[in-house]
């Protein structure tokens, strides 16, 4: 059974920083593409940052470039999302996913809010 767990998000002041994590079980995580999508409230899923299987290219949201970084270990079958200079339109549900071309799996979901 595959399950994708994050972790790391809550509360933060603007400008502050939080650092995202998803753990993967019940695949071969390293045969998978990982992405970040949030949800912020009222508004539909967008995606923030990709990271190939190998690590060794991502890509971004124009509104998060230069403040958040995606990175990922193999090794430890986790992909992170460094956000840092948050600001309060980051506010959102964060979502991790597994992505190959037969598949895709969904994590649950972690909070972020950006409020003074």
């Amino acid at each position: 059974q595959v399950q994708l767990v994050e972790s790391g998000g809550g509360l933060v002041q603007p400008g502050g920083s939080l650092r995202l994590s998803c753990a993967a079980s019940g695949l071969t995580f390293s045969r998978y593409a990982m992405n970040w999508h949030r949800q912020p409230p009222g508004k539909g899923r967008e995606l923030v940052a990709a990271i190939t299987r190998a690590g060794d290219s991502s890509i971004y949201a124009d509104s998060v470039k230069g403040r958040f970084t995606i990175s990922r270990d193999n090794a430890d079958n986790t992909v992170y999302l460094q956000m840092n200079n948050l600001k309060p339109e980051d506010t959102a549900v964060y979502f991790c996913q597994a992505v190959t071309g037969q598949a895709n799996y969904w994590g649950q979901g972690t909070q972020v809010t950006v409020s003074s």
